[in-house]
């Protein structure tokens, strides 16, 4: 795939950007660089990593120069020394050929559900944010990962079984108490523009299972509860393909719920579901929670509601025992990783 941050530059950033993928790529301890001030070789330095999330080995970087001079001399810095990392490319690449050979055969579709519910259920969200947990090597050497190597590692399967797919990077907003980026996917399916949100998903199933709230949105559904994106991205319109409406589980009445609600409760399972019938409104809010608890109740069995308010999501066990809290509002993001 053509790198995206890269066809978006100008042709002296794209001179730095492909000086800085060679000296990387060779494990240089210094190389040289067409010069530019220290916030723009920052940012190439960072979309570098954004394009080829197989570079996990270099964290930042130093830089000198001559006042007279046309090249600055980068001296990059390394999670790891060259051996480790060399070590550590042929266990990445033996992780990566293992995981993709099952999904060569499907769907792009297929190929990209297998991605989502590998990060869903195979990583958990690393609260201590270890430098390698930014990279590719923490989710699929460790098992752990914040969002930017989650979303590094997502583009690095999707890559590797032919889907097109980015990585869009939103800023903090600390009025909104958001103290971080945040780093998810655009995917092209069949050519249609998706945002992936992997990360969020991961945050929101730990004690129900794996979810799909961050699944193929549209840029109206999604930016409900995300920042805008830094640098420019492609426009995801089609709003028809997200994954509740795809699976028949995305509910206009409230006799589509009730009638779901109870064949779930009869079968013990839990019912995950996306409202559409208008905005969810308190007062709609009320009216489903009441279906559901009628529903539970004719099977002898107690609801328990997990709520994401933002894409009007519900997911529901029916137990024995009486919850705790009939309905809890979740809120996915980086820290609801418990």
């Amino acid at each position: 795939m053509e790198p995206y941050y890269y066809n978006q530059m100008s042709k002296p950033h794209q001179a730095v950007y492909r000086a800085m993928k060679a000296g990387l790529a060779s494990l240089d301890s210094a190389f040289s660089v067409p010069l530019l001030d220290g916030r723009e070789l920052t940012e190439i330095f960072f979309k570098l990593r954004l394009d080829c999330p197989e570079i996990f080995w270099a964290s930042g970087f130093r830089y000198r120069f001559y006042p007279d001079g046309s090249n600055a001399e980068l001296i990059p810095e390394y999670l790891f020394d060259k051996g480790k990392v060399k070590e550590h490319q042929k266990a990445m690449e033996a992780r990566i050929t293992k995981l993709v050979r099952p999904a060569q055969s499907m769907t792009e579709w297929e190929k990209e559900a297998y991605i989502h519910d590998f990060i869903c259920s195979g990583v958990r969200y690393d609260k201590l944010k270890k430098a390698y947990s930014h990279e590719i090597i923490g989710p699929l050497g460790q098992g752990v990962g914040v969002c930017e190597g989650i979303a590094k590692t997502v583009k690095i399967l999707c890559d590797r079984l032919g889907i097109w797919c980015i990585i869009a990077i939103s800023d903090a907003n600390p009025e909104k108490k958001i103290r971080y980026r945040h780093a998810w996917n655009i995917v092209r399916i069949e050519g249609t523009y998706f945002h992936l949100d992997a990360t969020f998903d991961n945050s929101l199933g730990k004690s129900t299972g794996i979810r799909y709230d961050y699944y193929n949105l549209d840029d109206a559904r999604f930016f409900r509860d995300h920042e805008p994106v830094i640098y420019p991205v492609p426009d995801c319109r089609d709003g028809d393909h997200f994954y509740y409406k795809e699976k028949k589980l995305s509910f206009t009445k409230l006799e589509e719920v009730s009638k779901r609600a109870l064949q779930a409760a009869k079968k013990g399972k839990t019912l995950q579901f996306h409202w559409r019938g208008g905005y969810l409104t308190r007062e709609i809010l009320e009216e489903i929670l009441h279906v559901l608890k009628q529903a539970a109740e004719k099977k002898d069995k107690h609801a328990r509601v997990q709520l994401n308010w933002p894409q009007a999501v519900l997911s529901v066990d029916f137990v024995s025992e009486i919850p705790e809290e009939f309905c809890t509002v979740q809120e996915a993001d980086e820290g609801n990783t418990d």
